[in-house]
């Protein structure tokens, strides 16, 4: 079975604290090592979401196996106090780029709510590209961001006010699940990725038994609203293991909706080509 991973991150090979976490998993930090283990892995290409640059030179990635999506992070909008120079013209500079296949958004990181004018220039452009906005949705890394702003239903509110946009929610909005669930059955123009809803290495026989509670509840919302043509199957690398991912969304996911989640669905709407 061929593997999209619609959803990871890569920094730069000399920054320690990157290959400290890869390790962490059971992986490093460089090209080299994804390109081996994806192919051990049959993961045929990925999703980079990109950090810290709008510029087009510093999302440089090996285009047979990567196409990114521009972003707007913290490190660029100081939390929503820092306007950048030329916003519009650099992401869509970017889009331009047959690599760049979308834009993200980090809105509980920025503290600027999804519908706030900073941001409507920017899902005009996607739309006007036909490249999807994605919008990282939940829990955050750092606690000092704020869930109100990436809260699902913060998602439905501009989804609803611009349904000619397509948007991606990532990690299915973990944990408000429920309201996940709401938002990708109400609004057409949104899909999910199932990624980041692990963190480190773990025993998966050990982790479903432990954690039936949170397992049962996260496929319940999933077969509740059936929609596995909207669901992608992403990793938010480096924070876990690859393989222990993989067979984690393959326990989640009824096998005869394996082909869409793991591939079919994640070509179709970033629009790979594969």
């Amino acid at each position: 079975m061929k593997i999209i991973d619609a959803h990871l991150h890569l920094f730069p090979q000399e920054e320690p604290w990157a290959e400290q976490t890869a390790q962490r998993v059971g992986h490093h930090n460089s090209w080299d090592h994804l390109r081996k283990v994806y192919g051990e892995l049959h993961i045929v290409h990925g999703v980079v979401m990109g950090n810290r640059s709008l510029d087009t030179a510093y999302h440089q990635y090996p285009t047979d196996l990567f196409h990114y999506c521009v972003g707007l992070d913290s490190m660029l909008m100081d939390q929503g106090q820092r306007v950048i120079p030329d916003l519009y013209d650099k992401v869509e500079e970017n889009l331009k780029q047959e690599a760049c296949c979308g834009v993200k958004l980090y809105p509980g990181y920025n503290k600027i709510w999804l519908s706030d004018p900073i941001y409507q220039p920017i899902y005009e452009l996607a739309k006007g590209y036909d490249k999807p906005v994605a919008v990282h949705m939940g829990l955050t890394a750092r606690r000092g961001a704020h869930l109100k702003y990436c809260h699902p239903l913060a998602l439905d509110e501009v989804a609803a006010d611009h349904r000619h946009t397509r948007f991606v929610m990532c990690h299915f909005g973990n944990p408000f699940l429920e309201s996940a669930a709401a938002v990708v059955e109400k609004n057409p123009n949104v899909a999910a990725d199932l990624s980041g809803l692990l963190e480190g290495r773990v025993d998966l026989d050990v982790y479903f038994r432990e954690q039936a509670g949170y397992a049962g509840l996260l496929t319940t919302w999933l077969k509740a609203i059936g929609q596995w043509e909207d669901l992608m199957f992403g990793t938010d690398w480096p924070i876990v293991n690859l393989g222990e991912y993989v067979e984690f969304v393959r326990r989640l996911v009824p096998e005869q909706h394996w082909e869409n989640v793991f591939f079919a669905n994640a070509n179709r709407i970033y629009g790979l080509g594969l």
